[in-house]
């Protein structure tokens, strides 16, 4: 079973071992609105903690996508560049962007539990 972890840009982490699969909570798609577009990394590019890994845009603007925690892409999910707006009907499942294998895991330490990042968000209300 995979612990899933949140970042103050709102980007989650599905954590199973090594390996993270990392995407755009619910929270940033419904703030993005209809999404149209997705750029995705390369397999194989190294993403660095807080670096830009990838691009979302919708119809109200475009946004970086950030790396949780420092990692090497191993899968992007093609199927977003076909139907982007994926990610608004399934943001924290099939709407996934990237998998990684995790390379700093004690940065895992550093991200929001979901009670966490539910009481963030109640604070930006």
């Amino acid at each position: 079973m995979s612990e899933i972890r949140f970042t103050k840009d709102h980007e989650w982490i599905a954590v199973d071992g090594d390996t993270g699969v990392v995407g755009i909570t619910d929270y940033a798609q419904h703030a993005l609105g209809d999404i149209v577009f997705i750029e995705l990394p390369e397999i194989g590019r190294q993403v660095s903690k807080g670096g830009e890994a990838a691009v979302v845009e919708s119809v109200k603007a475009a946004s970086e996508v950030y790396a949780p925690v420092d990692g090497d892409v191993i899968a992007v999910n093609n199927e977003l560049a076909e139907e982007p707006a994926r990610v608004n009907a399934d943001a924290e499942g099939a709407g996934w962007f990237f998998k990684i294998k995790i390379v700093t895991p004690a940065q895992l330490a550093e991200l929001m539990d979901k009670a966490a990042y539910q009481t963030y968000l109640e604070g930006l209300a």
